[in-house]
């Protein structure tokens, strides 16, 4: 049953394989929970200090005892944020699928490596490390026999999935360059991506499952690659028994990979040799490909993993985020199974069946570590207690909060209803650049105190300031500022994919000597940091970080749209959405019809979630003389604070301020009237 599903026919391969040869491993060691984690005072702040004082001594020991390695490093680190050089454990050679599966395959072949909650309730499918491993192995050679070499970019566009993450494993363990792409956004963002990446192959599922509703995955494939020059094959898997186009391009996965053997030998990558790209939005209308290396990534990934959320072997894990995002990638995938857990695979969404899934969930499994978004859990707040409070949760002991600030109501739900007052709760703060958790209440020292809605103390070799509007570094506490981390650390990005120079401006350039996070943060007087949200163009929904630029591209691709300006505002649920203001050609006919047209648009070009929730549309956008939009005064507006306004001396036309709030409120009126 377990290896039938992880495509729909790959359990065929698997029946009756044992024995898998796997080369003679060293037992790895990573700090145990017990010791770091909760660690005695003196040890902790010891290891604060040394990471800050001394990175070389720090993390060298850990990645020689805590990595399988088939070359020892010869030089820690070689970093220098003014030139953005980031290098980490030069000389070294390793294979990351090594380290995730091998090593455990050859102590414990048939311990649970994954637990894939699919989106039928109750129907959870259990993955050995042997099978894993075995279908790793199958896909690695398939791939392979398909022209994919290493160094070579692979599309992974699948929803959460066994195969999904063999096909990321199949990538590392041949040396070729996974490119995981959400399986929820469009044919215009799916055709970008691929094309910046210049992928080779793409691998996807005939449908994918979500909610109880079908998405059609390779119809969507089928338009993307149309304009994808690159593409030499599509390798599709079956999740459903529907069947779909398949043209000269397609290959079906699992009958191809039923001709390899289970067994194909890894290669050996240099440290800094590419291990991924993921896309993440930018302030510009282009996303950024952020590069993530071998050694230094994983070794982050799976450090975090052990220590923010007390992971104890033998755990159930269960990080219920999407695999098309970074917290996927770590906390899903490379961190749990470099740490031998078993790692939950979530299929569906929080309210699928009902409210009570996510907790049904929980206690048919009985997970652990429970790590969501704080838009979900503000969506489940609003039901009643009841659905939580029906399922036994009493296996979990950590709660996570991941991809944007927890607002108090959802931390004092999350703590005081489901995990009944007695769980630790983390509200981590990380990005797709950082590869891993930077900012967290744990690890600490034992009984050390967690505020609501902070991610308080930084992991061990993260050093954060907070800078002034003019540049200058922010002394003690009781401040607040822009957040910057002051010194390179393993897990971080190492460029923008075929663009080093937007890697350079984006992220080194704003404050010379350091990595500024694009956020705001507080720093409290005893040292603690609570983040205050994004500092540029850059919006986060429900969890996923969405550039304006990307949303007016899409909509000033409509004929009857000469420029619009998007900003974020606050949202109940979703943390923030999207308002867009709009001004329209003259000629337009019928404005409801425009703006329906719009928000389709903008789903088809982008995804579903990136669709404003507001569209207004007015005669002129508030511009300075040298042509820029001033978002900040949009902002203000749609939040209510018009009256406080700040400087608007760069206005071209101050009268444009009064024209636009005439139209916002006449909008707010026509809107409640409706209501």
């Amino acid at each position: 049953m377990a290896a039938r599903c992880l495509g729909r026919g790959v359990g065929r391969l698997l029946g009756g394989l044992r024995g898998v040869g796997v080369r003679a491993l060293a037992a790895p060691r990573l700090w145990s929970s017990a010791s770091a984690s909760v660690a005695p005072p003196s040890s902790y702040q010891e290891r604060i200090a040394l990471a800050a004082r001394e990175p070389a001594a720090f993390w060298g020991p850990l990645a020689r005892d805590a990595l399988v390695w088939d070359t020892p490093y010869h030089t820690v680190s070689d970093c220098d944020f003014r030139s953005g050089r980031i290098s980490w454990f030069l000389g070294g050679q390793l294979n990351v699928s090594v380290n995730c599966l091998d090593q455990h395959v050859q102590k414990s072949p048939e311990s649970i490596a994954l637990i894939w909650e699919r989106d039928e309730p109750g129907t959870e499918v259990k993955i050995t490390y042997r099978e894993l491993l075995e279908t790793t192995c199958r896909l690695a050679n398939t791939l392979k026999r398909y022209g994919v070499r290493r160094g070579d970019r692979v599309a992974i566009y699948m929803p959460v999935s066994p195969l999904a993450v063999a096909a990321m494993l199949a990538c590392a363990r041949i040396g070729a360059i996974h490119n995981v792409i959400f399986a929820g956004f469009s044919v215009g963002s799916l055709a970008g991506r691929i094309n910046d990446a210049q992928c080779k192959v793409v691998i996807t599922f005939n449908q994918g499952l979500r909610g109880g509703r079908v998405v059609q995955l390779k119809k969507i494939v089928d338009e993307a690659i149309k304009v994808c020059p690159s593409v030499q094959h599509v390798l599709v898997a079956h999740r459903t028994d529907n069947k779909v186009h398949m043209g000269h391009l397609d290959v079906s996965l699992e009958q191809e990979m039923a001709k390899e053997e289970p067994v194909c030998a890894p290669e050996s990558m240099g440290s800094e040799d590419i291990l991924f790209l993921l896309y993440t939005s930018g302030s510009t209308g282009k996303p950024k490909g952020l590069v993530h290396t071998q050694a230094g990534y994983l070794l982050y990934a799976a450090l975090t993993h052990r220590l923010v959320f007390d992971y104890r072997p033998g755990d159930i894990f269960g990080c219920v985020a999407d695999i098309g995002w970074i917290t996927g990638h770590s906390y899903v995938v490379y961190g749990p199974l470099c740490n031998g857990a078993t790692s939950v695979l979530f299929e569906s969404t929080p309210v699928y069946p009902d409210a009570g899934r996510y907790w049904e969930t929980v206690q048919r499994l009985k997970i652990n570590q429970f790590y969501g978004a704080p838009t979900a859990y503000r969506l489940l707040l609003k039901f009643e207690d009841s659905w939580v409070k029906k399922y036994d949760r009493s296996s979990l002991r950590t709660l996570g909060s991941v991809g944007e600030p927890i607002n108090h109501e959802a931390w004092e739900w999350l703590h005081r209803v489901v995990g009944d007052s007695r769980c630790t709760l983390v509200d981590t703060w990380w990005q797709t650049e950082t590869g891993g958790i930077c900012i967290s209440p744990r690890p600490s020292e034992e009984g050390a105190e967690i505020l609501p809605c902070m991610a308080m103390r930084p992991l061990f070799g993260i050093v954060p300031v907070l800078m002034d509007e003019k540049g200058n570094v922010l002394e003690g506490g009781d401040v607040s500022g822009a957040l910057c981390l002051s010194q390179a650390w393993p897990g971080m990005a190492r460029t923008i994919y075929g663009d080093h120079q937007r890697f350079l401006d984006a992220y080194f350039e704003t404050y010379p000597g350091y990595y500024f996070t694009g956020d705001g943060a507080y720093r409290t007087e005893e040292g603690y940091y609570e983040i205050t949200g994004r500092m540029d163009d850059v919006i986060n929904i429900s969890g996923h970080r969405l550039g304006t630029a990307e949303i007016e591209d899409a909509m000033a691709d409509h004929p009857a749209v000469p420029e619009t300006a998007v900003i974020g505002y606050p949202h109940d649920i979703k943390g923030e959405a999207a308002f867009a203001f709009v001004v329209l050609k003259d000629d337009v006919g019928d404005v409801d019809v425009v703006v329906k047209e719009l928000r389709s648009v903008v789903a088809d070009k982008i995804a579903k979630y990136a669709v404003p929730d507001q569209v207004l549309v007015v005669k002129r956008l508030p511009k300075t003389r040298s042509g820029k939009v001033m978002r900040r005064l949009l902002r203000k507006i749609v939040m209510g604070r018009a009256q406080d306004l700040g400087d608007t001396t760069t206005l071209e036309d101050p009268g444009v301020i009064t024209e636009i709030l005439s139209a916002y409120q006449e909008y707010k009126d026509k809107r409640g009237g409706a209501k």
